[in-house]
C-alpha cells in the first residue's frame, strides 16, 4: 500500500515532490494491468509514446534489472528520475553513489546503457548501427506519412 511514509521515503532517494510522486503513482497503478504492483514489459509496451518511439524497447529494458521481469514502484521512480533536469542539490543523492540520480554523470552512464545491448561496458559497432537504422526507418516512416 501506498503510504505516507513510503511517499517520503522516496523523496529522500529520488529529486520529485510529493505531488508528482502522487502523479507517477497514480500512473504507474493505472499502468498495472496485473494489479500485483509490478509492471511487466507488457505493461510498459502499451504505452503509446514508448511503442511508437525508435529506442522504445531500449527504454523499457531500462525499467528492469538485468534478470528481472517486473518492476515495482520505486524502480520505475529511480529509473524515471533519470530523465528530470540536471539538479545540484544535496537532497538529491542517490545513497549509494552520492551523486543524485539525474546528475551530468548518471545521465550519461544511463544513455550509455540504452545502446550497450549486451552489456558488455562497450557500445560495439553493430549496437551503434541498429540504434541508427531505427531512427532511419523511422524518419523514412514520418516523411512518408507527411506526403
Amino acid at each position: 500500500m501506498f503510504t505516507v511514509l513510503n511517499q517520503t521515503l522516496l523523496c529522500l532517494c529520488v529529486p520529485v515532490s510529493h505531488s508528482q510522486i502522487t502523479r507517477l503513482y497514480s500512473r504507474f497503478h493505472s499502468l498495472d494491468k496485473g494489479e500485483n504492483g509490478a509492471l511487466s514489459r507488457e505493461d510498459f509496451q502499451r504505452i503509446p509514446e514508448l511503442a511508437i518511439n525508435p529506442l522504445g524497447d531500449r527504454i523499457i529494458n531500462a525499467f528492469f534489472p538485468e534478470g528481472e521481469d517486473q518492476v515495482n514502484f520505486r524502480g520505475f521512480m529511480r529509473t524515471l528520475a533519470h530523465f528530470r533536469p540536471v539538479e545540484d542539490n544535496e537532497k538529491n543523492k542517490d545513497l549509494t553513489s552520492g551523486e543524485p540520480l539525474n546528475s551530468r554523470t548518471n545521465k550519461l552512464h544511463f544513455a550509455f546503457q540504452l545502446y550497450d545491448l549486451d552489456r558488455d561496458d562497450k557500445i560495439s559497432r553493430d549496437e551503434l548501427l541498429q540504434v541508427l537504422e531505427k531512427v532511419d526507418v523511422e524518419q523514412k516512416m514520418s516523411i512518408r506519412f507527411l506526403h
